[in-house]
C-alpha cells in the first residue's frame, strides 16, 4: 500500500490532537479569554502562534528528519542518547502523566465526595489507581491507537466542548469586559509568552513516533510519504486546536463579566454554572478526564515504544507497566509536589527543544550550527535553572539584561549568538567529502 485514504488521514489527525489536548490545553485558553476580556482575538492570535504552531512545527520537523533521534543525531551521539531521555521521563512519568492523573481526580472526581473525604490521600490512590487501570488497559495494544482515540475518545471530547459552545452562542452569559492590566498594553505578546508556557513542542518531539509507528502500521514504508503524511496530520491537528482554543477563549471572554477567577479551571467552573447549573459540574468533570485520558495514553504509549527501542531487555508491554506504575507511584506524591520539582526541570529543557525544532525545519545546515546553537541555548537554561533552584533568584538582576530573560524567553540571544558562532566556524573549517559523506548517512 502505497497511500493513505482521506479517512485514514482525518483520524491519525484526531488522535494526534487528542495525545496533544490534555487539561492544561482546556485551562490556558480560558483563563486567558477571561482575563483579556475586549483584548482576546489579539491576545488568542499570539497564543496559537506558540500553543499551535511551535507543536505542529515540531511534528512536522521530527516527520522531516525520520526520527527525534536522527534528529538529536545532527547535534553529537551522545546528545542523541541522552536528551530524548530527558524528555521522555521529564514529560512523561515525570510530570505530564502523574499530573494528568492528580488533575482528573481534582476535577473529576473531588467535587463529588464529601468534604471530610476529598483531601485525604487515600482517596487519590484508590482513584490513580483506577485511573492508571484503564490507561494501561488501553496503551498495551498502541496497533488500535487510531480506533480508540480517533473513532471514539476524540468524538466525544469534540462533542463535549462544541455542546458548551453552542449553549453559550445561544443563552450568553456574560459579556466581553476591559482586559486586566497584564493584556491592556501588550496583548498579542502576552498571549505568545502564554501558548510557549503551554511547552507542548516538547510532547510533539515524543508524539512523533507514535505518528511514524502509526503510519507504517497501515503499510506505508517509505520515509518521504511517512514525512508527507506526518505533514498533513500535523496541520489537520493544529486546524482542529486553533478551532478549539478559539472556542474556550471566547468562553472565557464571555464570563469575565460575571465573576473573578484565580486560574482557568475555575473560569471554566464559572462558564459551566452558568450554562448547565449543578449538572455543569459533571460534564466539566467528565471534560477534564477525557482529556487527562487521552493525554495519558498517548504518553504511555511513546514513552513504552521509545524506551522498548532503547532498552530492549524489557518488551514494550513489560515497559508500559512500568511507565504506568511509576506514574501511580509519582502521582500519589500530589500535584504541588511534582510541580515543585519537575517544573524547573522542564524548564531547562524546553528551550533546547524549540532550537532544536527550528533547525530540524532548516534542513542539513552544518554540524558545528547544531552543535554550537544548542550548547549556547543549553548552557543559558542550565543557569537559569540553578539560579531558580539552588541560587533563589539571587542571580535576577544581572540575567535581566539579557533581552527578553523578564518575559521568559531569555535564551533567544544565546541561541542567536550560537547558531552566528556555528555559522563562522562552518566557514573556517570546511569538512571533508567523507565528513560530509558520515554526516549525511548519520541525518538520513
Amino acid at each position: 500500500m502505497n497511500k493513505l485514504t482521506y479517512k485514514e488521514l482525518m483520524f491519525i489527525s484526531l488522535m494526534l490532537f487528542s495525545m496533544f489536548f490534555g487539561a492544561g490545553n482546556l485551562i490556558f485558553p480560558a483563563f486567558l479569554g477571561h482575563s483579556a476580556g475586549m483584548e482576546m482575538w489579539v491576545s488568542l492570535s499570539g497564543f496559537i502562534i506558540t500553543a499551535v504552531g511551535l507543536p505542529i512545527l515540531g511534528v512536522i520537523s521530527v516527520g522531516k528528519v525520520g526520527s527525534l533521534n536522527t534528529l538529536c543525531s545532527r547535534v553529537h551521539p551522545w546528545f542523541a542518547l541522552v536528551f530524548p531521555i530527558l524528555i521522555y521521563l521529564s514529560i512523561g512519568p515525570g510530570l505530564a502523566i502523574p499530573r494528568a492523573g492528580t488533575i482528573a481526580y481534582e476535577m473529576g472526581m473531588s467535587p463529588f465526595l464529601p468534604a471530610d473525604l476529598a483531601d485525604k490521600p487515600m482517596m487519590l490512590f484508590l482513584y490513580t489507581i483506577l485511573f492508571f487501570s484503564i490507561v494501561l488497559g488501553l496503551s498495551l495494544s498502541p496497533s488500535k491507537l487510531v480506533d480508540r482515540f480517533g473513532k471514539l475518545l476524540t468524538p466525544i471530547l469534540l462533542t463535549l466542548i462544541f455542546i458548551i459552545f453552542i449553549k453559550a452562542v445561544v443563552t450568553p452569559i456574560g459579556s466581553f469586559k476591559a482586559p486586566n492590566a497584564t493584556y491592556d498594553k501588550h496583548s498579542f505578546f502576552q498571549g505568545f509568552l502564554d501558548g510557549y508556557l503551554t511547552m507542548d513542542a516538547l510532547a510533539a518531539l515524543v508524539f512523533g513516533i507514535v505518528v511514524v509507528n502509526t503510519i507504517r502500521s497501515k503499510g506505508i514504508t517509505r520515509s518521504s510519504f511517512i514525512s508527507k503524511y506526518m505533514i498533513v496530520a500535523g496541520l489537520g491537528a493544529g486546524a482542529l486546536l486553533a478551532s478549539i482554543y478559539s472556542i474556550l477563549g471566547y468562553l472565557g471572554a464571555s464570563s469575565s463579566t460575571i465573576g473573578e477567577a484565580e486560574n482557568g479551571a475555575q473560569v471554566l467552573t464559572i462558564v459551566m454554572n452558568a450554562l448547565f447549573g449543578q449538572m455543569g459540574t459533571a460534564l466539566l468533570g467528565l471534560l477534564f478526564t477525557l482529556a487527562c485520558l487521552c493525554v495519558s495514553i498517548g504518553l504511555v504509549i511513546s514513552c513504552s515504544q521509545f524506551f522498548s527501542g532503547i532498552f530492549s531487555i524489557l518488551s514494550y508491554k513489560a515497559w508500559t507497566v512500568v511507565m504506568t506504575i511509576a506514574s501511580l507511584g509519582v502521582a500519589n506524591l500530589g500535584l504541588n509536589q511534582i510541580l515543585a520539582v519537575s517544573e524547573p526541570i522542564l524548564g531547562a529543557i524546553y528551550p533546547i527543544a524549540v532550537v532544536l525544532i527550528i533547525l530540524g525545519l532548516l534542513g542539513n545546515i552544518a554540524r558545528s550550527v547544531y552543535l554550537s546553537t544548542i550548547v549556547f541555548t543549553g548552557l543559558f537554561s542550565l543557569t537559569e535553572t540553578i539560579n531558580h533552584i539552588f541560587l533563589r533568584d539571587s542571580l535576577d538582576e544581572l540575567l535581566a539584561y539579557i533581552p527578553l530573560y523578564q518575559a521568559g524567553v531569555g535564551w533567544i540571544l544565546p541561541a542567536l549568538l550560537g547558531c552566528m558562532v556555528g555559522l563562522v566556524i562552518s566557514i573556517l573549517y570546511k569538512p571533508t567529502t567523507a565528513q560530509n559523506l558520515s554526516y549525511t548517512k548519520d541525518v538520513g
